[in-house]
């Protein structure tokens, strides 16, 4: 039943403040047309993208030639090209403001806390880059790096990018093969990596990991070890060709940046899909269409202003770093964590938010939900006062969280659901500041970006479920993948299904109020009985119940069929028994469908994720059908796949 009243509602004030009310009356102006609420912009700004993405770059200050046309065979995809004459530097714009300030603060669970002012970024910048150059880096090279969430991993990507350079990067906890599945397709000339890593309050040292990686990596001219345990002298010793950063960087005084204007389709990043049924993909970003789609999202869509404290809980192997370092283009202080945001409890993040004065509070939703299941109420305990939005990514946000964030974290908060993807490194759906939200539903679609949900015939649905699509082409498109001179595995990714349109592979629905809810990923959607159901939609039910951590469902390949199987994690003390398995049947027949109800229900001790915290159902699914995993190193606990191999439960 539709919800008739809305969690949120933005206040006069807020409306009239919000910096996409201000580029609405810009857009009426420019096109000459009434744009007088959101859906006209929308409407506007995917008819007239010639005149849309124009007005964000000058809206939003992109530092470059602009040249004079706009978007060449606009109406290709993949093979659109946006500002074809543009000459621009991804660095340049995000290292525009100077000063005292915070530029970025950092803590490394409770172990170390730094400061850089905008004047000592710029200062570590200009050193990084005058090494690299000194080293022979030039546009196109790749620099690698298994790094934390830290000062040194923004400073060298800022480096890398002023000369034209292309910056990958994974976290430090990734195994020695998940790192070499990923960097040595690319070939990369620098590789940096720190002495060791913080997590749940335990030293971990990654020397000899380092040491392998690089034994693999003949590419590699040069290793940069940076000290973060202190320990960065003693793991440099051990390594072949490999210094300290700290050490390296002596040679050079701070100096004026010279930043390398390349075109706006320069290569800048390469981005790698979770690789959990293959060697990854090696998804390559452009610099101006990355900088111009996040502009675009975080100030009008973020409302990100100047002096604003920004902050998304993210690894460097997950996109959201990419996009959450893009908000120093707006002049917004980053606020960077690394390690567990469970160490020393729950409260860590919130401790973090009250004492920066945190306005942008970025987490995922498995987060909020652990918050919720802990009995945590942040809005209590803590002065939240700053924080004006609070955003979700990483998996669909149930609608037992949307309400537990207004009535357990704060009651008058912008609450921004958000869904895109590495492939795209931004969102197709997001937060719109300008309209209320609704429990359980994302706002809408992203300015600029054609979002629609077709059923399997390529028919747009106004209602009921379908595939997430995109039917006109946008600048943060990949420019390609690495190693994919024809394309080929690049238009067989999105462009397979229905031709010169994006298919997502998100499986999506439109609501009443304009917002969309995503049902979870479609090549994991169940088909029982040949009807498709999203897996998210048992999730938002089972994960309600006390006695349920967390739960997993896989469509089982069952006599000619396929019957739903529901794996879950149970809170300390709960045993599965008869009656625990008819509130669970009971509560989704209830909440969603008698469809979605699954004929077997089994107890796990863990449940597999990526790197980034994603449940990994297609993995699961392979394992409980005898099929090989291809690529466990993408696993954050790979250990744990071998909970589900020949479970008895599966055989009758």
């Amino acid at each position: 039943m539709q919800q008739e009243k809305p969690l949120w509602i933005p206040s006069a004030e807020r409306l009239r403040r919000a910096p996409m009310s201000i580029f609405m009356e810009a857009a009426a102006r420019a096109s000459g047309r009434p744009i007088a609420d959101f859906d006209s912009l929308h409407r506007w700004s995917v008819e007239e993208r010639e005149a849309f993405w124009p007005l964000v770059w000058d809206f939003c200050g992109i530092v470059g030639e602009r040249g004079e046309r706009v978007l060449v065979d606009g109406e290709k995809m993949p093979g659109a090209s946006f500002f074809p004459n543009a000459k621009l530097n991804f660095a340049e714009n995000l290292m525009k403001r100077t000063g005292a300030g915070d530029a970025i603060v950092f803590r490394g669970e409770d172990k170390v806390e730094r400061r850089l002012s905008w004047d000592e970024l710029r200062a570590l910048v200009s050193r990084l880059q005058q090494l690299f150059r000194a080293e022979g880096v030039k546009p196109g090279d790749r620099i690698a790096a298994m790094m934390p969430n830290m000062p040194e991993t923004v400073a060298a990507m800022l480096a890398a990018a002023s000369l034209g350079a292309i910056w990958s990067s994974c976290s430090p906890d990734f195994g020695a093969r998940g790192v070499l599945d990923r960097f040595g397709q690319i070939e990369p000339v620098f590789f940096i990596a720190p002495d060791g890593y913080w997590y749940g309050g335990k030293r971990l040292e990654v020397a000899e990991k380092t040491k392998e990686i690089l034994a693999a990596l003949p590419s590699v001219r040069k290793a940069l070890i940076v000290d973060y345990l202190g320990k960065a002298r003693e793991a440099a010793a051990s390594i072949e060709n490999a210094e300290v950063l700290g050490d390296a960087l002596t040679l050079y005084e701070p100096a004026e940046i010279a930043y390398e204007r390349l075109p706006f389709a320069h290569p800048l990043y390469i981005l790698f899909s979770s690789g959990t049924t293959g060697v990854p993909k090696c998804i390559v970003h452009s610099a101006g269409g990355t900088l111009i789609q996040h502009l675009k999202e975080q100030r009008l869509h973020a409302g990100l202003e100047d002096g604003d404290r920004f902050f998304y809980f993210t690894t460097c192997g997950w996109m959201m770093w990419n996009w959450l370092v893009s908000g120093l283009a707006s002049g917004a202080t980053l606020l960077l964590y690394d390690g567990s945001p469970f160490y020393p409890d729950g409260n860590t993040l919130f401790d973090f938010a009250e004492a920066e004065k945190m306005t942008y509070f970025g987490t995922s939703a498995k987060f909020i939900d652990a918050v919720r299941k802990a009995g945590l109420e942040p809005a209590t305990s803590h002065d939240l006062e700053s924080v004006r939005v609070l955003s979700s990514t990483g998996s669909p946000l149930a609608p037992e969280n949307f309400e537990f964030v207004y009535r357990g974290i704060k009651e008058d908060v912008h609450l921004a659901s958000i869904s895109g993807g590495t492939d795209i490194v931004s969102c197709f759906v997001l937060g719109v500041p300008l309209l209320p939200v609704w429990v359980g539903e994302i706002q809408g679609a992203g300015l600029g970006m054609a979002v629609d949900v077709w059923d399997d015939a390529g028919r747009p649905l106004k209602s009921g479920k379908g595939e997430l699509v995109c039917t006109k082409a946008f600048p943060s498109m990949p420019i390609g993948f690495w190693n994919d001179p024809d394309g080929e595995k690049y238009r067989s990714a999105y462009f397979d299904r229905f031709d010169n349109v994006w298919c997502h592979g998100d499986f999506a629905e439109w609501t009443g109020h304009g917002g969309i809810v995503i049902h979870g990923r479609s090549d994991a959607t169940l088909n029982p009985g040949g009807v498709r159901i999203g897996t998210a939609e048992i999730y938002n039910q089972v994960e309600q119940l006390p006695e349920i951590l967390e739960a997993l469902c896989i469509g089982q390949e069952w006599e000619d069929d396929v019957r739903v199987v529901l794996f879950v994690r149970l809170a300390e003390g709960v045993t599965l028994d008869a009656a625990l398995e008819k509130t669970i049947r009971d509560k989704i027949r209830t909440g969603a469908s008698p469809r979605h109800v699954p004929a077997r229900i089994v107890a796990v001790k863990d449940i597999p994720r990526t790197k980034s915290g994603k449940i990994t159902e297609l993995a699961v699914r392979d394992v409980v059908h005898g099929r090989q995993v291809k690529n466990k190193e993408a696993l954050a606990n790979p250990e744990a796949l071998e909970l589900f191999r020949d479970l008895p439960a599966l055989k009758g």
